[in-house]
Parts: C-alpha cells; structure tokens; sequence
C-alpha cells in the first residue's frame, strides 16, 4: 500500500515543480523522499503483467497467498541467485486490473471486499495464482466460493451483471467453469415464469444432450423470482432488454444451455429474442458504441444462424422476413442459412412492397441490393404453384422498383436489364412502366454509349405498349433511331385500315426505285385520318428520313476513304496527302 502511494505522488511530482506545492505536497514529497530509501527492501519482486504493466512487490508478502508465485519466485532464486527479481505473467485475467486485486488483498492481510461484479475477477484470479487454503486459512479462492455458493439469493440483475463482469477474461472464466455456473443461475430465475418454463422444457426435449434437459426440468422447479425481479404478467418478453448488455459469446451460452443452438433451434420466444439482439448490435455498430468495438460483425453470425433457423420453423409474414433479413445480412451469415432465408422470401414474393424490396446495399457498388432482388425473383418465377395472378402482381411491384432504382449513378445497365428480364412477358400486361424506367435511368446516365442504349431497349415489348408511350419514345432523343422506328411500326396492327391507311411497305422504307431518294406515302384519305394518327405518320417520316440521312452519310464516308487508300497507293511520293479540311464529312446535325 505504501508502495502504491508513493508511485502515485511521484507521477504528480514529474509534472508540478516543487515550488508550486502546497504545504501538505510538500509534506508527502518529503515523506516520499525517505521512504524512497527502504523502497529496495520493501519491494524485491518485478511483475510484468500481460506485457502491459510493471508492479514492484515483496516476495514475502505475494508468496505467503500464492502458490504459483511461491514456486516461481524459488525457481528464479535458484538460477540467478539474485535478491532482487523479475518475472513475467502472460494471459492473466482482467490483466494489470486484476493483478492490482490480487496485491491488494495480499498486502492487506487477506481481506477484500467481494461483491457481484468482482467476485467472477477473483475467483479467476484465484484459481489461477493458486490462492488455496494449503498457504493461508481463508484465502482468495476459499472467499469467492464461499461468496458464489449464495447465488441462489442473488437477484436477476446480479446474476446479469456478474456474467457481464466476465466479457473481459471470457475465456479463463469459462474454462474454469464459472460462466456456466452463472448461466444455470440466470436460466433458473427464467423458468421461474411460467411459459419460460415451457419454453425450456420443450426447447432441452430436442437438444441432444439427455443430461442438460434434465438439468433445465429439475431447475425450472426452483424457488420463485423475488417480487422485485418478478416479471408483469402482461410482457412474455420482459428480459429481453436486460440481456442484450451481455457479449455474443456469452449469449451463445444461454441459447446453447437452453438447447436452442443452431439446427435446434425451433422456439420463436427464443428466436425473437435473437432477432431483437441482433437488431441491438446493429445500431449499436451503427451508433459506434464502445462495447462495439470489441466485436466485429462476425462475432454474431452463429447467432444469426440460429436466429434463421429458428425463423424457418415458425410462422413469419412477408414483411417479416425481410425485417429479419434485414437484421442478420450484416453479420456474416452461412451461405445456407442466407439461402434458406431467401428461399422463404422469394415464395411469397407477391405479399412484398416496394419498401420491402429497397434494402441497401452492403458495398460502394450502388445504393440498393439489386441482386438480391434478381435471386429473389428467380426463385419466385420457378415456383410450381405459380399463379397468373400472382406473376402479374410481381410484375407491377417489380415495374415500381426499376423506377425506384433507376436514377442511382453506380446502377449498372446490366443489373438493370437483370431485372428487368427476369420475369417474363406474360408477368405485364403492360411495358409502359419498364419503358418510364429506362427513360429515367438514360437521363441520370448520359454517357452511355449507342450499343449500350440499344442494349438497354431490348427488354421492351414494343407491342405491349400504349399508344402515348410509343409516341414518346419516338420524340426521346435519348432512344437510338432504330428502337424508335420498332416501336412506331409495333403500332402500326393496333390502328384499324379505315383511320391508318398506310401500307407496311410504306412504312418500311422508301421505294427502291426512285432515284432522288424522296418518299411518298399513298393516301387518298387523309381527310379522314385523325389527329394522333397525322402525328404518327409524321414521326414515322422524321425517323425514316434520319435512317436515310445515316446511311448517306457512311456510303459517302466510305467512298472518301476508298478515294484516299488509292491516292496513297498510286502517288505517295509525287501527291501531296490528303487535306480533310478542304472537303469536310457532311455534318449531321
């Protein structure tokens, strides 16, 4: 103790000169002084603690309550013969805080207060130092025993918070056996409730270990909760929010003890209670809580497994699952168990809404996981017992989400087509939906290139599309010339003879026939066509003439360049190169 005072006022002397002391500093420093002097008798033993601290002891004192520092302290006597030591410890629990207890109740003549959120710390540290009743009557590990004998009397939150003692030395306190202790303890003020109690007993009857069910059957006869832990009759769900202070590790342990873990896991008490974990973690991720940062994403996936598992037992809506795939993408979950969950969603794919299906994306790749809803319509469109119905309901939502999606910058063409194409035409009655899609992603995507906007039209049922949007479409410039004149010419069969009388061999192209290159369309009644039908041949024009004007243009380009090749074969060496600029490619504009 002394020891430990002086360092501490010597830390305070390094940073304040002595002359600004006041006169009880100047006091301790004087102290400090003198006993600086019988520091070497008073503390002949170095501990390097985990690599992390130094603590100056005696020997005397330390050996007298351990057995292992005891036998390690001989050791290094015999082989260096030096009176003052050094030695180090590795993996010791709680670390440099809990070799400060350990000294402390040393030098204190063995005593310490225990309570309910050190006793799990010195018990381990007990064990580990070898602190039995052979060097001392009453000694460390004789107190914690005596002190975790009484956990019957303990209430719900002091069994809590001395499992929560155990997150920092999780695996010597689980070696040693005190976390299943404390788990035994926890889950007897569980089947303390009634339907607790069912759910253990039904929960151990399909684990497969006899033992622990028997063990959870004789426990769920113990003595009743103390009325102030005592659960409303009203919530089947009261400790939920006071066990998700506890690690996913030591989690694992309560679900495993029930017999609840992974494959066994068929209750939906306990798979609620995952879910409502498991959605706690990820805001707590999201938020960058400090007891976050001890575990990554990757620490949960047994436990959203079994959270799975125990989904594909029990009866969850629509909604519901994406709620739960939601929660448990994030945290590395097994190919099966992802596949599973998927499966579930994608057959009831009819009963999602467009919130359902706009889940963001876990990558810098784009804002939404757009594969994920290709894989679920996939396994939507191979179901067996597939309606009408149904495909065309699908159809609409999916028409929906492609608007949804379209305007997002690191979209690309071929996840958009992805979806677009993985239902089949008889899933919409209607293309006008996938068409008011692709024209909105063309507008937030203006570099893309002629082969991939003509690509992108591809998945349009120009005959399944009214009126106005072809009409649109013809006037869009973002559409290639050639889709245009498709669509336009869909429209041609839906128009009755009386009000279109133009031949399909008008609309095709001009005859071959004529020299000049002009077009005439044979009407002898255009009285009597209407206004929308007027419009549709003008545009039908306006595209042919564009295609012509194309053509023109690349039989000219390319008898420029025949030209070209035979004046650099004919007279290199006597003919000035060709000047481009004297005779320029006719401008389409």
């Amino acid at each position: 103790m002394l020891y430990i005072c002086c360092v501490s006022f010597l830390v305070y002397c390094n940073r304040v000169s002595f002359e600004h002391f006041s006169p009880s500093d100047k006091h301790k420093f004087l102290g400090y002084i003198q006993c600086k002097a019988t520091m070497p008798q008073l503390c002949d033993l170095a501990i390097h603690v985990n690599g992390q601290q130094i603590f100056f002891l005696n020997q005397k004192i330390l050996s007298a309550y351990s057995g292992k520092l005891k036998k390690i302290i001989g050791q290094e006597k015999r082989k260096s013969q030096i009176k003052n030591l050094s030695i180090g410890i590795d993996n010791f629990p709680g670390g440099p805080d809990g070799f400060e207890m350990v000294s402390r109740f040393c030098y204190n003549h063995g005593k310490i207060k225990i309570t309910v959120s050190n006793v799990a710390l010195l018990h381990c540290c007990a064990v580990f130092l070898g602190m039995t009743e052979n060097l001392s009557p009453g000694n460390l590990l004789k107190q914690t025993e005596t002190f975790l004998d009484g956990m019957i009397h303990w209430s719900w939150h002091d069994i809590i918070a001395s499992l929560k003692s155990c997150e920092s030395f999780f695996t010597y306190s689980d070696t040693s056996g005190l976390v299943e202790k404390l788990i035994f303890s926890l889950l007897e003020k569980l089947a303390q409730n009634s339907d607790i109690a069912t759910l253990i007993a039904s929960s151990s009857s399909s684990s497969s270990s006899p033992e622990t069910a028997s063990r959870f059957r004789f426990s769920s006869s113990s003595k009743t909760t103390p009325e102030s832990t005592k659960p409303g009759s009203s919530s089947k769900q009261w400790w939920f929010d006071d066990l998700i202070i506890l690690p996913p590790m030591i989690i694992e342990k309560v679900i495993a003890n029930m017999g609840a873990c992974g494959t066994d896991n068929d209750s939906f008490i306990l798979t609620k209670f995952l879910l409502h974990y498991l959605k706690n973690a990820v805001l707590q991720c999201k938020g960058g809580a400090k007891s976050s940062v001890l575990y990554s994403r990757a620490d949960y996936a047994g436990l959203a497994g079994t959270a799975v598992h125990g989904v594909s037992r029990n009866s969850f809506s629509c909604r519901g699952l994406f709620s739960v795939l939601r929660i448990v993408s994030g945290f590395g979950l097994s190919r099966d168990c992802r596949a599973k969950l998927e499966r579930m969603i994608g057959g009831m794919l009819d009963q999602a809404t467009l919130d359902d299906l706009l889940i963001s994306g876990h990558d810098d790749r784009g804002v939404f996981d757009v594969n994920l809803v290709i894989r679920l319509l996939k396994i939507f469109v191979n179901n067996d017992f597939l309606s009408s119905q149904k495909l065309k309901k699908v159809g609409r939502l999916i028409d929906k989400y492609l608007c949804e999606i379209s305007p997002d910058q690191n979209l690309e063409t071929s996840k958009l087509l992805g979806v677009a194409e993985s239902l089949p035409d008889s899933a919409r009655d209607c293309f006008d939906g996938v068409y008011r899609a692709i024209d909105i992603y063309l507008e937030s995507h203006p570099t893309l290139s002629f082969e991939e906007r003509s690509r992108l039209c591809s998945c349009l049922n120009f005959g399944k599309m009214s009126l106005e949007a072809c009409k649109d479409l013809a006037k869009n410039p973002r559409i290639p010339p050639n889709i245009a004149v498709q669509a336009l010419k869909s429209q041609h069969s839906k128009i009755p003879q009386s009000d279109y009388p133009v031949s399909v061999k008008d609309v095709e192209g001009p005859s071959t026939s004529s020299s000049s290159g002009h077009m005439v369309l044979h009407s002898d009644n255009v009285e009597r066509l209407s206004q929308e039908t007027q419009e549709m041949r003008m545009n039908i024009q306006r595209m042919q003439w564009r295609v012509m004007e194309l053509e023109n243009a690349c039989r000219e380009m390319k008898g420029r360049f025949s030209k070209v090749v035979r004046q650099d074969v004919n007279g290199m060496s006597s003919t000035p190169p060709y000047n481009y600029s004297r005779s320029p490619f006719p401008r389409l504009c």
